[in-house]
């Protein structure tokens, strides 16, 4: 993999690729030394295991981020090792060669062949996209996460993607994020009304039907906005990302839980003309590296969150839970705009559908299979 500035530990990489790789053949047969030839499918012929790909790739998050900015590196280092050397992928930060929300269309285009986002900042073009990436009052991570390898969301996501030339891979998944940084507290939903908030999503829609002025900016660019008044308050990521960027430092009031995005996304959105010239070799290797990323980001998101919850106060952050009446009302209207979003798209009705249904019957077991959170 070309990078510029950092690199990743192929050792660490090659350890979570491993727990997620179902064809442990190919892993022996494409494995070589430091040095050592591209590994052939029979050592009689020079026909390679994987068809050579040399992809550009980029991000809507930089690779310094926490948790959600890695995960093109990581990536692309297990395609490089476990292919010999044959993929290879060239990272580009989020802005060198597109801007960080004009990821699908440079994909659809090939201006690159691949990109890493959170789907949702398609919301405007593809309205469905806002279901595999974010859904308020949705599932939680692992139960997204078994509704689109089990139970038919991969297809879905695909159906909605495919049409527009881009073959969408879901290559990590989160926790909730928290529900805003604010300057001031939130005792009601009358708070909101005339609030000027970065908000994502269908939360955002959410907020504006309520009465916020609610605007999209790019997470590297939240930090000025609030220190310069041009918005009120944010949400962007899960904590610790968040305490990165800055925010505490200029809106003291941290809310919780997450409604607006109870799991939260990342796919691998490749071309799909690009994705067809794959042999199935280099697409099941593909979708291996990526599974096996969204096994460490979520691991890796939950292992870290609580440590940096734990010293807010030391920060003078005051981590705060928005009142039961108001998650109550969030709620409601957030079944009304799901609702209104459905009726006015095929896809989007599909895929909420078949969530619902897939939740109707996870919550049996998710009832009574695991304690209760506060037990």
């Amino acid at each position: 993999m070309s990078r510029r500035g950092q690199s990743v530990s192929p050792r660490a990489l090659l350890v979570a690729a491993l727990v997620a790789f179902a064809a442990g053949t190919l892993f022996s047969l494409a494995v070589r030394s430091p040095g050592a030839p591209v590994a052939t499918a029979d050592s009689g012929t020079d026909e390679p295991l994987f068809r050579p790909i040399r992809w550009r790739v980029t991000s809507s998050f930089t690779s310094v981020m926490p948790v959600i900015g890695d995960a093109p590196l990581r990536v692309a280092e297990i395609l490089d090792a476990l292919s010999a050397g044959a993929m290879r992928l060239e990272y580009f930060e989020p802005g060198e060669v597109v801007p960080a929300f004009e990821i699908t269309e440079a994909v659809k285009d090939r201006k690159v062949q691949a990109g890493f986002m959170w789907v949702g900042y398609d919301q405007g073009r593809i309205p469905a996209s806002t279901l595999i990436s974010a859904v308020p009052f949705g599932m939680e991570p692992m139960e997204f996460a078994a509704w689109w390898y089990h139970g038919g969301g991969r297809e879905l996501g695909e159906a909605v993607y495919n049409e527009h030339n881009v073959q969408p891979v879901l290559c990590s998944i989160v926790g909730p994020e928290t529900a805003g940084w604010f300057r001031e507290p939130i005792r009601a939903l009358q708070d909101l009304q005339g609030l000027k908030i970065r908000f994502a999503g269908l939360g955002g829609q959410i907020l504006q039907r309520l009465g916020a002025s609610v605007t999209m900016i790019p997470g590297g660019e939240i930090f000025q906005a609030l220190e310069k008044g041009a918005i009120d308050a944010s949400e962007f990521s899960l904590p610790v990302v968040d305490r990165m960027l800055g925010f505490g430092r200029v809106a003291k009031y941290n809310y919780f839980p997450g409604w607006h995005q109870t799991f939260t996304t990342g796919h691998l959105l490749i071309t799909l003309d690009a994705w067809n010239e794959l042999d199935d070799r280099g697409r099941l290797l593909i979708r291996t590296a990526c599974q096996s990323h969204v096994l460490h980001s979520f691991s890796e998101g939950e292992a870290v969150q609580g440590e940096i919850i734990r010293n807010f106060a030391e920060e003078g952050i005051s981590a705060e839970t928005l009142p039961e009446p108001i998650l109550l009302e969030l709620r409601a209207v957030a079944k009304e705009v799901l609702d209104e979003e459905a009726s006015r798209d095929p896809h989007f009705a599909r895929i909420l559908a078949s969530q619902r249904a897939f939740s109707e019957s996870y919550g049996y077991w998710k009832r009574k299979g695991y304690l209760p959170r506060d037990f």
